[in-house]
């Protein structure tokens, strides 16, 4: 009797939240396809949205009948759910941020929208992956897409140098992934992290401990990449200065997102039996990544650059929660990772609205823009972390993490950075409190109402996340666990 491989419609279900995206990304360029070369493209970033809300409708159901799809290749359960509700919620971000920034160059098209839709099928792959060939094509399909959303703007020399280097440096990142993966296979004999736990943790089938760490530093290297960890993080800052704004806001927070899913499932689950072995080395990483983030922004003019090595200095706080190695940590992690994504989302779209990004651009703007520069403290003193606002209970539940797990000079060493990183975004508000405009300089561009509505909405979780932090953390709680 042959074996039915026909996929149930439990299975399907689970899987839904991917096709309603792989349908609306189709549609949105089959919609562009009605309009002549110079033509109105209305209806584009509608498209786009209503796919997206689709499927953060259907990731809710998916996570109401949590388990295993494609002879557990995928798992549903509320830790893939928490990413792939955050995943799409950045991507509504960067879908209305990015219509009137493109619309005011004469850049818009339908493959923008499709790519962003692509991209968050990679995402959402990556943080649901049961197995290591499955994260490599989640990977993968994110990374092409971020590839070319990073070159969108094709016409622009500074676009295609940013474009050229992301695309080198991630495929060579994904060579050591690949290869690590390749090695843990030859090793174990499987790709499934739960075969693979099992294996790792069995004394007596265990394969050389030595050879097993070096395939899962392998891995880890990749995802460091992918996260903009050291020593793969020089990348962030010179890709997010020349890509589109709204890209690099996009690309700041999504594919980051996936990538600590995929770190958190893959060491959690698969190498959690070693967890000895490579845990001091992600403590060196998280500790590495946070010096080298925050020292390297204080020296930066360009308030792109300035954001890039603040992602990178985040990362290493996110590392932190992870080398705590527990529940906690875990929560940390998702509560921080959505916190940040909101104000760093927020303060990029404050950014789109110049042509030049310069510190010296923002000069004066709380006169000229008194809300834009309200919104712009707001999004920097949570970046800070400054009480009441999100970025203050995140830190704050990292370094809890990690005190709980006895890491106390990671923890120590942590808030101190965080107090250097203060310097570089008060620079910020300084300049648009504390300074006049300059003669001459051309005015901020007014944001459009998708802009405001990006803005105003990022703000108001910015701050409702710093006041009543309880139900994320609730969220972020039920969704530590992973399903095994």
């Amino acid at each position: 009797m042959g074996t039915n491989v026909m996929p149930s419609g439990e299975e399907l279900l689970r899987f839904l939240p991917e096709m309603i995206l792989a349908i609306f990304a189709v549609l949105v360029m089959l919609w562009e396809s009605r309009h002549d070369e110079h033509g109105e493209r209305p209806g584009m970033p509608a498209f786009a949205l209503i796919g997206l809300g689709l499927a953060a409708a259907a990731s809710i159901v998916a996570g109401a009948a949590p388990g295993y799809a494609f002879r557990n290749m995928l798992v549903v359960d509320s830790f893939a759910t928490f990413f792939r509700l955050l995943l799409m919620g950045i991507g509504a971000m960067a879908v209305m941020t990015a219509s009137p920034f493109l619309r005011a160059r004469k850049a818009e098209g339908g493959e923008y929208y499709s790519l962003i839709l692509l991209s968050l099928i990679g995402q959402s792959l990556m943080a649901a992956s049961n197995e290591l060939i499955m994260v490599f094509i989640g990977i993968e399909i994110s990374s092409i897409s971020s590839y070319v959303l990073a070159g969108y703007l094709k016409d622009d020399k500074r676009v295609n140098e940013s474009a050229l280097k992301y695309f080198l440096l991630g495929s060579f990142a994904t060579g050591f992934l690949l290869y690590g993966v390749s090695w843990i296979y030859g090793l174990t004999g499987s790709t499934n992290l739960n075969e693979i736990a099992s294996i790792l943790g069995n004394a007596d089938i265990a394969p050389d401990a030595v050879l097993t760490g070096a395939a899962t530093a392998l891995i880890l290297a990749g995802l460091c990449f992918k996260v903009s960890a050291f020593p793969f993080q020089s990348w962030a800052p010179d890709v997010y200065q020349g890509a589109a704004t709204p890209v690099g806001a996009f690309l700041s927070a999504a594919p980051k997102a996936a990538a600590f899913a995929t770190l958190l499932r893959v060491f959690l689950t698969a190498f959690d039996p070693m967890a000895d072995r490579w845990l001091p080395l992600l403590i060196v990483v998280a500790l590495l990544t946070m010096v080298i983030g925050n020292l390297a922004a204080l020296w930066q003019t360009d308030v792109k650059r300035i954001l890039g090595y603040s992602s990178i200095a985040n990362a290493g706080y996110v590392l932190v929660a992870v080398a705590a190695h527990s529940t906690l940590g875990i929560s940390a992690v998702l509560f921080y990772l959505a916190a940040y994504s909101v104000m760093n989302f927020g303060a990029f779209a404050v950014v789109s609205l110049r042509e030049e990004t310069e510190l010296k651009d923002f000069e004066g703007l709380a006169k000229r823009q008194p809300a834009t520069a309200a919104l712009m403290t707001v999004f920097m003193a949570s970046l800070i972390g400054l009480p009441m606002t999100a970025g203050f209970f995140g830190k704050f539940y990292i370094f809890q993490s990690a005190i709980d797990a006895e890491l106390y000079w990671l923890a120590g060493l942590g808030l101190l950075t965080s107090a250097v990183a203060a310097f570089y975004y008060l620079r910020v508000i300084a300049a648009m409190y504390m300074k006049p405009s300059p003669e001459g300089a051309p005015e901020m561009a007014v944001p459009a109402a998708s802009q405001q509505a990006v803005m105003f909405v990022a703000a108001a979780l910015t701050i409702g996340f710093g006041i009543f932090p309880g139900w994320l953390l609730d969220w972020a709680t039920r969704s530590s666990g992973l399903l095994r």
